[in-house]
């Protein structure tokens, strides 16, 4: 997934750059609010997620936000030190679709910019029809919880379902396996490890594609699109 990280210290940026790469991002860093609405400018849904920092050297981050809005539906998620209740009303009140407040747990972070995307793609999910995921020759229906290749329908549990469903909903973009254990199962990521590795495992095979999901060692999984 693109990334627009609008942050005026490089220091700051080239730090979460490199933490948001490893997990799958592909970020590109601003450092005002003229250089984050030029990098809209030839596509303005080209970014998956706008993390914009409030303190901006040239105009407030609000005014930004604004701006962005105006733009795309690109979510948008405020990443700054002004805590206070008012301030995050007033965010959210521009358009903004989530509000992080410094200093941030990277995990949390990670999970707030999943959670935003996520619910973008389930508003508006890609395929041929209203509540459908294609990824190649995988045909996912999620009202009828239906999973189909090449037109054969397969039978799967339903914590299988939604895994794939998990993954298949941002193709190519790691998710930790603690954020798939909280998502999928809804409870913490302790001696629940293998689990995930069985109901993976299982995936690869009934689908008869081991390679439409791949580890990411150390971090997660990702699913990955077949080669046309």
């Amino acid at each position: 997934m693109r990334l627009l990280l609008v942050e005026d210290d490089n220091h700051v940026a080239a730090a979460l750059s490199a933490v948001l790469a490893r997990h799958g991002f592909d970020v590109t860093h601003a450092r005002s609010g003229e250089e984050a609405l030029r990098a809209l400018v030839p596509d303005p849904d080209g970014f998956g997620v706008v993390l914009l920092d409030l303190g901006l050297p040239d105009q407030d981050g609000y005014e930004v936000c604004g701006k962005i809005r105006k733009r795309t539906g690109t979510p948008v998620i405020m990443v700054t030190a002004r805590a206070d209740v008012r301030s995050r009303i007033h965010g959210l009140n521009l358009g903004a679709d989530d509000y992080v407040v410094k200093p941030y747990d990277t995990g949390e972070l990670l999970a707030r910019i999943h959670a935003v995307s996520r619910r973008t793609v389930q508003e508006d999910a890609p395929g041929s029809g209203e509540g459908e995921l294609r990824i190649g020759s995988v045909r996912i229906e999620l009202p009828t919880r239906q999973v189909s290749v090449n037109g054969a329908v397969v039978p799967l549990t339903r914590k299988e379902f939604d895994l794939l469903a998990l993954l298949a909903q941002r193709p190519g973009v790691v998710f930790r396996r603690e954020q798939i254990i909280s998502e999928v199962w809804q409870t913490s990521w302790e001696g629940t490890g293998r689990t995930l590795e069985v109901h993976v495992a299982s995936l690869r095979s009934k689908l008869r594609m081991p390679a439409l999901i791949e580890t990411v060692r150390g971090v997660g999984y990702r699913l990955v699109e077949p080669a046309a």
